[in-house]
């Protein structure tokens, strides 16, 4: 496990608490609880309650949505960080992919830190804003090639109507001669038509 230098060197690294002073920090790395996990543990499921943000101290886990995965974290990450704020249902599930060490940070702890230093609580509404803001820029970039797909196949598709006739189809005709020959009986025997 890490000593307290090397935690608050740690916590120092990772991106939710770069901007804190070092008072700060001291705070929040001491009250940090260390967890080990082993390969294929699964930390927390979606759907449960979460009130802990943690941090990848070394291994790495997967996130993911039942089977599919959103993002593989290694260390200096932290994840569980919104369920922290909100006490919300956890929106994806989150396993080890080998022995991991991590350090948690529960709801409790964080907003006892708070209530002492505030300034904790503006770099995190920093980074979720951060993050909110990258969100809204990839979900623009998927509306743009939503829309460009739909101009694209509405081109083609216009393309393929330009090429159609513009004026009625003929009706086709239809040879209605016949050429058989009545054998008096109204019939008109196979052996009649013309080969």
């Amino acid at each position: 496990m890490l000593t307290s230098v090397d935690r608050l060197l740690f916590v120092r690294g990772v991106p939710i608490f770069k901007e804190l002073r070092d008072d700060f920090l001291v705070r929040l790395a001491s009250i940090m609880d260390e967890l080990s996990f082993p390969s294929h543990h699964t930390i927390f499921t979606e759907g449960q309650e979460g009130r802990a943000l943690y941090i990848v101290v070394s291994g790495r886990v997967s996130v993911h949505l039942r089977e599919q995965e959103l993002a593989k974290l290694d260390q200096g990450t932290c994840f569980g960080e919104m369920s922290l704020f909100d006490a919300e249902p956890r929106s994806a599930s989150v396993t080890t992919l080998e022995p991991c060490d991590c350090l948690m940070l529960t709801q409790q702890q964080l907003y006892e830190a708070i209530d002492e230093t505030p300034g904790i609580a503006v770099n995190i509404i920093r980074l979720l804003s951060r993050r909110i803001r990258e969100l809204n820029n990839e979900l623009n970039e998927k509306q743009q090639e939503v829309k460009d797909l739909i101009r694209q196949t509405g081109l083609a598709y216009a393309s393929e109507v330009q090429r159609l006739p513009t004026e009625p189809l003929p009706r086709p005709a239809i040879n209605d001669t016949f050429y058989g020959q009545n054998d008096g009986n109204g019939n008109f025997p196979y052996s009649s038509f013309p080969y």
